[in-house]
């Protein structure tokens, strides 16, 4: 069974009165990615966020097999069965933005509402994923050299060099952020990022036309590459919504939280215009 090769490390603070949040962080983060906004949140909701496979302190039993998104996507519906959570709202950022829309296009009756932040639903073409399974293949190179935390800490910064990650070095909890990226295994990450990246995801672009899950989707207005893929995917559902979010990149929860939490707490406690 899937579950017995994961040994998923999670916080459920749960409240039966209040509706449930599940959070998914990004790569390189961990069950810590949100913890600000949910401090803002945990008035009116209950959440659930969890270390995904090669991250935190969550356990792979099982082969590389189960770092993918398809075996992923089911560890985390056999966690939400453990926890008898039939149905909650999701959040996911970045890497678990795109698996948090996989999770609603194949398991759709499990989440009522589903914000994505800068998140993507895959790469279309083959030569697309080829050129980035190349690509993500030379970053794992450059992580499983960082033998050391120094190392881990250098790479850490070239990473958040990227365009899409705008100013966020001058950001003050910058520092508080590497800090915590810190915690993850080297290694492990690189096991996400070769078996569960942008190039080996399942593209899903095609199924975009048949959701009807409400979806709200977050682009910072600094990260102009996710503008344009949340754009597309606008035009590709009729269930997605698009909030460009100011005074921010890609990172959009931590450079505006305010902002970022006042969107989910409308888009979640609002009723959809029909």
């Amino acid at each position: 069974m899937i579950s017995q090769n994961y040994n998923l490390h999670y916080c459920l603070v749960n409240d039966s009165n209040k509706p449930v949040i599940l959070f998914l962080h990004g790569f390189i983060g961990n069950i810590h990615e949100f913890d600000q906004v949910i401090k803002l949140l945990a008035w009116e909701f209950s959440f659930i966020t969890v270390d995904l496979p090669g991250h935190g302190k969550t356990q792979v039993l099982g082969g590389d097999e189960c770092y993918t998104m398809a075996n992923t996507a089911h560890a985390v519906i056999n966690l939400l069965d453990e926890l008898k959570i039939n149905q909650c709202f999701l959040v996911g950022y970045s890497m678990g933005g795109r698996l948090a829309l996989y999770l609603t296009l194949h398991f759709p009756k499990r989440f009522a509402k589903v914000v994505l932040e800068s998140a993507s639903p895959g790469l279309a073409t083959e030569i697309e994923r080829l050129t980035r399974v190349k690509r993500d293949a030379q970053i794992a190179r450059k992580l499983a050299r960082s033998i050391t935390k120094a190392d881990f800490y250098n790479f850490l910064l070239n990473w958040y060099n990227q365009p899409i990650f705008g100013s966020i070095k001058n950001h003050p909890k910058f520092a508080t952020m590497l800090e915590s990226r810190l915690q993850n295994n080297p290694i492990q990450l690189t096991k996400s990022l070769q078996l569960m990246g942008t190039g080996n995801q399942p593209a899903l672009w095609n199924k975009l036309s048949q959701n009807t899950t409400p979806l709200l989707l977050l682009a910072g207005e600094y990260d102009q590459k996710f503008i344009d893929i949340n754009t597309e995917i606008v035009q590709q559902c009729k269930f997605a919504q698009l909030k460009i979010i100011n005074h921010a990149g890609h990172n959009i929860h931590l450079e505006n939280t305010k902002e970022f939490v006042k969107n989910i707490k409308d888009f979640l406690t609002n009723p959809i215009p029909m």
